[in-house]
């Protein structure tokens, strides 16, 4: 049965890459993909190109991308800290190129920043020797500094042992390329059911005849109404961010539930015109940390901002930006920009980041925690992404076409 939010009719699938059982064969839709952020929906316009299928997005808020994807840093990463044979290096290494290019071919906002990772003592030192040598084993272009340019160019930064600049990093509007990708999606024939919570799902014979898949539907932003529906699909992909081990759990035996952690990370703007570096501003990764440290970004007006620092939650609700982390944060910021007024410093937003540990750590060594895009095992047609986080943005082109090659090769 078709959504009431979607349009009102649809092209039925007329080739079927996973049965030929008459129950997947009046499925409603080839392909149902769960989870309107950034990467459901590069992976939701990635299937609808497809010809002779149909696809529908899923998306439980009243817009695309408002959880993870539009509240995080927008930077485009190297790809510097992830072990050389991880999902998160190859796919952000084979997205990056893909994401530069569609941004300018289609003339979204973004800028090649470049970036520095900064060190102030002997043991960050090595770790920027690390990281290089690294990045070369990963053919990621980096090199040191010296230390008498670095001052010169960003005269206000501090860094006492070192500087790795990074100058493929940059910057993106985040909002802007979900814009794109759910134009193009809707473009190619794919249809966005928004304010569509998926409440259950059902494998049919193993997926082998697809998927049935229950949502609540609410009627608008200001209307209590929601009305259950139910779809089928012969393909699932779960693209849910902070919600995917729910969705995963609707599927899987209890012996294979997987169980989220939520790691919030508050973002500090920063409301004076001096200090301002032009280029981003990272301090020397820390192994088993579970982020990047409170760097210094830019937005593409060019406004300084800070985090995101790390705080493990219970809820993936729990958005308020807490006023008593900001010294802890003022703190790491002074170490490499001690020039900073911190009274032009406050709260400004949170994001939450997708776990599936609490010893998880950002970056290579003890506690990698590396992206989950598999087929599930005894579930046809099925594609499980968990621990979608950073890079997931960088990285979402590629993570379209992962998910393709999943189904289809």
């Amino acid at each position: 049965m078709l959504l009431p939010s979607v349009r009102s009719c649809w092209t039925r699938s007329q080739t079927r890459a996973f049965s030929s059982t008459p129950a997947a064969a009046a499925a409603d839709f080839t392909h149902a993909v769960i989870g309107g952020g950034v990467v459901g929906l590069a992976i939701a316009r990635k299937l609808a190109q497809r010809d002779g299928t149909s696809t529908i997005l899923l998306e439980r808020h009243d817009g695309v991308g408002t959880e993870t994807s539009s509240r995080n840093s927008e930077v485009i990463h190297a790809g510097l800290y992830y072990p050389p044979n991880s999902l998160k290096t190859s796919l952000c290494l084979k997205g990056k190129p893909l994401l530069y290019s569609l941004l300018a071919e289609h003339s979204i906002p973004h800028r090649r920043t470049k970036k520095w990772i900064v060190a102030q003592n002997d043991k960050q030192m090595e770790h920027l020797h690390a990281l290089h040598d690294h990045a070369k084993s990963v053919s990621v272009p980096t090199s040191f500094i010296p230390l008498d340019e670095a001052h010169r160019r960003e005269p206000e930064v501090r860094a006492t042992k070192g500087v790795l600049e990074s100058p493929t990093t940059g910057i993106l509007d985040s909002h802007a390329l979900m814009q794109y990708l759910q134009g193009s999606f809707e473009d190619a024939g794919g249809d966005t059911a928004l304010m569509s919570s998926v409440t259950g799902l059902e494998a049919l014979d193993g997926g082998r005849s697809g998927y049935r898949i229950e949502t609540l539907t609410a009627g608008g932003p200001t209307s209590n109404d929601a009305t259950s529906m139910s779809i089928t699909a012969e393909t699932l992909i779960n693209s849910t961010g902070l919600g995917a081990c729910t969705i995963a759990n609707m599927l899987l035996p209890p012996a294979r539930y997987v169980t989220p952690h939520y790691a919030k990370g508050t973002y500090y703007a920063y409301a004076a015109s001096t200090p301002k570096p032009s280029t981003l501003i990272y301090p020397a990764p820390e192994p088993g940390h579970a982020g990047l440290g409170t760097h210094l970004t830019l937005d593409m007006a060019g406004a300084v901002r800070f985090g995101p620092d790390v705080e493990w939650v219970d809820s993936p609700h729990d958005l308020t930006p807490r006023a008593d982390r900001l010294h802890e944060a003022l703190a790491e910021v002074r170490k490499y920009l001690p020039g900073i007024r911190e009274d032009a410093v406050s709260p400004d937003y949170c994001g939450i980041r997708p776990k599936l540990s609490r010893a998880a750590s950002g970056v290579a060594g003890k506690g990698f925690e590396d992206f989950v895009i598999r087929r599930e095992e005894g579930f046809e047609g099925w594609v499980n992404l968990l621990g979608i986080e950073s890079p997931g943005l960088t990285s979402c082109l590629a993570i379209a076409d992962k998910v393709d090659e999943l189904l289809y090769h």
